[in-house]
């Protein structure tokens, strides 16, 4: 992990490190800043007055017509709202309303916060209420002596202190504006120094980086905004630098797209989310100012790490860590968070990435008709979405078919006509699953290979309380043994990383072999499992399964919350579930239909899946998937012999080839050869001839440990029409050798060289 200290990002201006951020305030930090005292500096009054209109805006709403439908009744309703809250508040002892008892941590600043926009915002009933906006003041003040005072000693986890507190009480003060004494500005800024010291910032470590990191930044910015700080105002801008620099190891984003928080939890849905909305808020806040941010990186991660786990809205669970169960429908809320803090990012960008935005976005409002954008959006970004949706200039953009392959976190997307898969895996580097204050405690096995996919109509699969009801040992692709755990078993917070180092693919960007060696969860369980995913289908193997943990090991097809009629023919080794899609399989598939129950909620389910029996030694299988088929397509995909050939199926290699595609993949565990390809190491090959007489051959490293790599396709080759700057020599004639350079250093990368075969 980097560990950049603050006081060399200060030195540096903050660009030098980053490469790309340049605030353009000079950012020495003072010692009248350290004390808490404000520095009036008359030169910075209009900026500060800016600052504050800017974060009035962005965080409560703008550019919308209060008197225009759905806002005037919505901001009609907030008035009510927060009128209720200011006559029942009843600041006593340890509350301020009753049966609210400190430290109330989001309850009581969000009701402050709902008091303080119904204040701010026009058209509530309440805009510039004085006896409202007395009531705020007097409610954060009670607060911040009870509960947020300088001196006292933070109890329980650090987050509501040092975030969640203070940018709530921070977006209030700064609300109401003068409703707030002098005193009770200075004590509020006090409080916050004590919790969110300037030191907080000096290294990039721990708990401070990533979206943390983001957030505290905010707060120390919304902190100088309330003191007119110009010094820590530089502070906030300038401990961004090392958010923005691609990372190899530990917490931020990667180069392939990935982005991890807690070191090995791939989390573009949860911190990932709160970041790039948290970098949007800021860059909106902080245009044409002196601490204007320019880091031109961040708007390449909107389409390289966002937008390929985004499908028909929402956002898709395999990144969102300990997160998934937390709400139902919680992938279309952080949708929607990702989807308005592109929207807001996008002022900021260059107009054409601004335009692709847009045409982002609105593809996914006018695709989810499951939880609908504007219905669920807040005021800033229904304004927003509103503008973009009504503009007939900005087409709605489809879903862009392909393959998405990102080694650094094991994760892969794929995208066929009609319909989306997400691929969850865990490696030496990724955890199994993360736990942690009593969230995800039964999501041992998301990463043992879960294959999540949604056929057209079916954006709510996973959201409409799938994780609380689900059977948690029988999660959709993976392999696993059936040894009981214990909830919340594993260290917390992601810490629960296999051995398994083989764990990536190869991908054209079209089509990709992936693969996973796979270690058990808690058990003895080991398995070799490859993906094969093509335009209609994906192609699923496994090899090498064993386990000796005295209980049954199974692969679980498919496990549907769905009450749709299922069709199978065993003997045919078809199946076909309505509405859905249709699957192909080799020996017996056993099926299960049945209600679950968590707590008031019940949801059916169709299970489908392969039993490999008590402590199998070196146990396989072949099935393929297919989403949105229908049972005649199913039918005949299942009886053509010539559609699919499966190369080999062992603990050594795993491959197919797909004569209509004119593709050959293998997974090569160990160096051998298979279906005209040959590999002098671990590593996996994907070939594809093409239409026009050429041919591309991929290669990737997923151990990331070769310095060298010989790969020979069995084909009489022409020439080499495209190399690639590793490719450290080629032969052609009767066959073609690739002889690869270092691959090591490369993050298990795809690499693609075109040829003409002879």
């Amino acid at each position: 992990m980097n560990g950049y200290s603050r006081r060399l990002l200060l030195r540096l201006g903050g660009a030098a490190v980053a490469g790309r951020l340049i605030p353009t305030a000079k950012s020495a930090a003072s010692s009248s800043s350290r004390t808490g005292a404000f520095p009036a500096r008359a030169a910075h009054a209009a900026d500060f007055a800016l600052l504050r209109r800017r974060w009035r805006d962005v965080s409560a709403g703008a550019g919308f017509d209060a008197a225009v439908e759905p806002y005037r009744t919505r901001l009609v309703r907030l008035g009510r709202t927060a009128a209720g809250y200011r006559d029942s508040m009843a600041p006593v002892g340890t509350s301020l309303w009753p049966g609210l008892v400190f430290p109330s941590f989001v309850e009581t600043t969000v009701r402050l916060q709902a008091m303080a926009r119904a204040y701010a915002l026009p058209g509530t009933g309440l805009t510039g209420d004085a006896s409202l906006g007395a009531a705020v003041a007097t409610g954060l003040d009670h607060y911040r002596r009870q509960v947020y005072a300088a001196g006292a000693r933070p109890a329980g986890n650090w987050w509501p202190w040092q975030i969640g507190v203070p940018k709530r009480l921070l977006d209030v003060a700064l609300l109401i504006g003068p409703h707030l004494t002098d005193r009770q500005c200075r004590a509020l800024s006090e409080a916050v120094d004590h919790f969110v010291p300037e030191r907080r910032l000096d290294d990039y470590s721990g708990n401070s980086t990533g979206a943390n990191r983001v957030d505290l930044c905010t707060v120390t910015l919304l902190r100088a905004i309330l003191g007119a700080d110009p010094d820590k105002a530089a502070l906030a801008v300038s401990a961004l630098s090392p958010v923005f620099p691609y990372v190899t190891e530990g917490d931020g984003f990667y180069r392939d797209g990935s982005f991890l928080q807690h070191t090995s939890v791939p989390y573009q849905g949860g911190y990932g989310a709160v970041m790039l909305s948290g970098l949007a808020t800021l860059f909106a806040v902080l245009r044409g100012t002196p601490w204007e941010i320019t880091a031109p990186n961040i708007f390449d991660m909107v389409e390289r790490s966002f937008a390929p786990f985004v499908h028909d809205g929402f956002c898709m669970d395999l990144v969102s860590g300990r997160g998934i169960g937390r709400d139902p429908y919680g992938d279309h809320k952080r949708g929607r968070m990702i989807a308005s803090a592109i929207l807001l990012l996008g002022d900021a960008a260059p107009g054409a990435a601004r335009t692709r935005w847009q045409g982002l976005v609105k593809g996914w409002a006018v695709r989810d008709t499951v939880k609908p954008m504007l219905d669920e959006a807040d005021l800033g970004f229904h304004a927003r979405l509103a503008a973009v949706l009504d503009d007939d200039a900005i087409p709605a953009s489809p879903e862009s078919a392909g393959h998405r392959l990102l080694p650094m976190s094991a994760r892969a997307v794929h995208r066929g006509p009609g319909w989306c898969a997400g691929l969850s895996m865990a490696s030496n580097r990724i955890g199994h699953y993360e736990h942690g204050n009593g969230e995800n405690t039964r999501g041992w096995h998301t990463g043992s290979g879960m294959l999540y996919w949604w056929a057209k109509g079916h954006g709510d699969q996973y959201s409409d309380s799938f994780w609380p009801t689900v059977d948690p040992y029988r999660l959709p692709g993976t392999t696993v043994s059936t040894k009981r755990l214990a909830d919340g078993a594993g260290d917390g917070w992601g810490d629960t990383c296999p051995p398994g180092r083989w764990v990536g693919g190869a991908t054209d960007g079209t089509y990709a072999a992936v693969g996973q060696h796979l270690n058990g969860f808690e058990s003895t369980m080991e398995a070799f499992k490859s993906w094969f995913f093509l335009d209609d289908a994906v192609v699923c193997l496994g090899a090498g399964i064993t386990g000796r943990d005295g209980v049954p090991v199974e692969t679980i097809v498919d496990n549907r919350r769905t009450g749709a009629l299922l069709t199978l023919d065993q003997k045919a080794g078809w199946a076909h579930l309505a509405g859905h899609g249709g699957y192909i399989f080799h020996g017996l598939l056993r099926t299960l239909r049945e209600h679950r129950t968590a707590g008031s909620v019940s949801r059916s389910y169709v299970t489908l899946w392969l039993d490999h029996g008590i402590d199998p030694d070196a146990a396989g299988y072949v099935y393929s998937l297919l989403p949105g088929a229908t049972p005649a397509q199913t039918r005949a995909r299942a009886t053509d012999p010539a559609w699919l050939r499966v190369l080999v199926n062992t603990a050594r290699q795993q491959g197919v080839q797909v004569p209509s595609l004119g593709l050959t993949a293998v997974n090569f565990w160990n160096a051998g050869a298979a279906g005209g390809l040959t590999a002098s190491a671990p590593c996996a090959v994907l070939v594809r001839e093409r239409g026009d007489g050429t041919a591309t051959v991929t290669v990737s490293d997923p151990r990331r440990d070769l310095s060298e790599l010989t790969v020979t396709w069995d084909r009489p080759v022409a020439r080499v029409l495209r190399g690639h700057p590793l490719l450290a020599g080629a032969t052609t004639g009767a066959k073609l050798t690739l002889r690869w350079g270092r691959l090591s250093d490369r993050g298990g990368s795809s690499k693609t060289i075109t040829v003409r075969p002879g």
